[in-house]
């Protein structure tokens, strides 16, 4: 009984190696390139928005200059 256990764990265990090892070069594959620098290009056309400048914050970027 514990001879058929350890079978399968290691068999299991080398199944699941494969497995990540795949996904891994896997992975490497797609991000090799001009896209593997990390940035998500996107199709949106909208104009994103950062900083919006408002009383609230002048106030706030006052106050922390102060400190």
């Amino acid at each position: 009984m514990q001879e058929k256990r350890r079978v399968f764990l290691k068999k299991t265990l080398q199944a699941s190696a494969v497995v990540v090892g795949a996904a891994v070069v896997g992975a490497n594959a797609k991000t090799s390139g001009k896209e593997g620098s990390g940035v998500v290009l996107g199709k949106s056309r909208k104009k994103e928005i950062l900083y919006k400048e408002t009383k609230a914050w002048e106030l706030y970027y006052k106050r922390s200059y102060e400190a």
